[in-house]
Formats: C-alpha cells, structure tokens, sequence
C-alpha cells in the first residue's frame, strides 16, 4: 500500500466487509479476461459468503480459477471544498469455494439474509425450502486482507 498513513488493520478491513452495501468481486474468466461484478456478502465463521445463480460467468470464473478480489468501500463522502473523498475500504484476496452442503449453504443464507432482508426472516424457512436446490452459495477464505480510511480534517489540502 502506497499510503500507509491510511493503513488501517484487518479488524477494520472486515468491519468495513461487514457494512458495505455492496461489494465488487474480481476474477479472472476461463478465456483469461477479467471479470468484475458487485456482490452482496456476508461473514460467516470468517470468510464471506454471498449467493449466485449456479449457472453464468461468475460461477463458470469460480470454478476455471478460484482465486479472486474482493474489494469494498462504506463512509463514502465526497469533499468538494478539499477536492477530496473521505471513505474506508477494504481490499481480499482469497480463494472461492463452491457450498455444497446443504447445511453450510442454510447458514450461509441465514447470514446473507440477516445481513440483506432482517426484517423478512419470518419468511426464511419457506424461502429456502423453496429455492435452496436452485441457488448457489459461495465462500471465500480470505488469505490475505487490508483496509484503508481517508478522513479529512476540516480545509485540510490533500496531494
């Protein structure tokens, strides 16, 4: 990282993956290009976990090379008087793994739903009876993990 003055540690990086409205998940396709797409994840036991459809580019670069970037951003605010952003983001780098095990994927929808869809758990249960053969979970163990945070003090001038 170029800037360390805005290192911040792995607890903050995943506090950051734990808050992001979003996440974008690189990889690389079969033919060898980049891919890139957002996701929507969730912790669980330490790694993330986010659902796909089984079938599509994400699924078909999973399984050629699971090796992938995760990378997120929250506390988005634009400075215009400083030209400047403040955020905190989070950059992983992991390996992705296919969940198979009907048990694994419960919990991993249990945490994406907690996370996504709070106040609707009533209707979980139901929810996954009907869709879990159909839906693909994934998790990535993260191997290597950093966070970043640009605060700005008030008129200060970045370079």
């Amino acid at each position: 990282m170029r800037r360390k003055d805005r290192e911040m540690d792995a607890a903050f990086a995943m506090n950051v993956l734990e808050r992001c409205e979003f996440a974008m998940l690189a990889m690389t396709l079969p033919d060898g290009m980049p891919y890139c797409i957002p996701i929507s994840p969730a912790l669980l036991d330490g790694a993330v976990v986010f659902h796909c459809a089984q079938h599509g580019c994400k699924t078909d670069a999973m399984r050629a090379n699971p090796d992938v970037c995760l990378s997120a951003a929250c506390d988005v605010s634009p400075v215009p008087e400083d030209f400047t952003t403040e955020y905190a983001s989070a950059v992983a780098f992991g390996t992705a793994f296919e969940v198979t095990d009907d048990a694994e994927k419960v919990a991993a929808l249990r945490a994406i739903c907690e996370r996504y869809a709070a106040s609707n758990m009533k209707g979980f249960e139901e929810a996954v009876e009907r869709s879990l053969h159909r839906t693909a979970v994934w998790r990535i163990d993260i191997d290597g993990l950093t966070g970043k945070r640009k605060k700005v003090a008030k008129g200060e001038h970045d370079e």
